[in-house]
């Protein structure tokens, strides 16, 4: 079950006016929006976190002390044409609010939608959003218990569920259900700088 964070609204004005005035955007269309019959229409809105990139604080994988942090990068729509996805539309925050960034598709699209639709199926309710961890090529649909927190909160909970979008980083298996506490220290390991040339080993 899930229940969304609603969008900022002039993150949604900002993407209605790019579908509705292509030549107004500076970024053109995705060969499958233009090809699109009927229709597109932004659904699903998600907010985009960032793991582990520049300007986030705290460790990715946390300690009891400091539990990980992310940053609000984004929001993303899904656009719908007919029954299906068939891209996405990202905004950015600006001075002036949130504003439409870019189109995109590819399986990250498809990856979203049949993520949202399994986590749509499960008894426990959550709020869904998108953490990324860009040093990994990794996105994950991150479902916070908190179904009445603000969307641009920055602390996962230990019970949250992170749910890796294919394609997902080698040994990390996609479309299955994590536990915040049980994948956050694996990606924790693998953003740890490695050991200089020389260091003894740890013990």
């Amino acid at each position: 079950m899930l229940r969304p964070s609603p969008a900022p609204a002039s993150a949604l004005r900002s993407v209605l006016a790019a579908l509705g005035s292509p030549t107004a955007v500076r970024e053109p269309r995705t060969p499958a929006l233009r090809a699109a019959q009927g229709p597109l229409s932004p659904e699903l809105p998600l907010p985009v976190h960032l793991l582990g990139a520049p300007g986030v604080t705290g460790a990715a994988g946390g300690t009891a002390q400091q539990p990980p942090r992310t940053r609000l990068a984004g929001w993303r729509f899904l656009i719908r044409n007919g029954d299906r996805a068939i891209a996405a539309a990202d905004t950015m925050l600006t001075p002036d609010g949130w504003s439409f960034s870019h189109f995109f598709e590819g399986p990250y699209v498809t990856a979203t939608e049949r993520a949202l639709i399994q986590a749509e199926a499960l008894v426990t309710p959550y709020q869904p959003r998108l953490l990324s961890v860009p040093q990994l090529y990794m996105l994950t649909l991150w479902l916070h218990a908190d179904t009445e927190a603000d969307g641009a909160s920055t602390a996962p909970d230990p019970e949250d569920l992170l749910v890796p979008l294919a394609p997902a980083p080698p040994g990390i298996a996609a479309n299955r259900p994590y536990r915040v506490a049980d994948l956050l220290p694996v990606i924790g390991m693998r953003l740890a700088p490695p050991p200089l040339l020389g260091s003894a080993a740890p013990a």
